[in-house]
């Protein structure tokens, strides 16, 4: 699956423009990294692209109605979601 330049580029910026999101975005892209994802191209902490697949196609069904790249809005969610759940005892 090719990931979609601009849907990521959008993705970054909507996460860049909200300030209070930075610490849960970084915790998670940790998280989400495979092991070792420094001693691999491109050296950075980012999903493994069949996780990214497997994540796209259940959030939004069929692999052929999903978009290449998860969009603003829904990550913006996710981040808040995450937040929301650390301040929770689900750490």
């Amino acid at each position: 699956m090719m990931r979609s330049t601009s849907g990521t580029v959008a993705v970054v910026v909507s996460v860049l423009s909200r300030p209070s999101l930075w610490p849960v975005a970084v915790r998670q892209m940790f998280r989400l990294a495979p092991n070792g994802w420094w001693r691999r191209w491109p050296f950075l902490p980012v999903p493994a692209g069949d996780y990214m697949q497997f994540r796209l196609e259940t959030q939004y069904g069929s692999p052929s109605g999903q978009p290449e790249a998860p969009r603003p809005d829904d990550v913006l969610d996710y981040l808040r979601w995450c937040r929301d759940w650390e301040r929770t005892d689900g750490k």
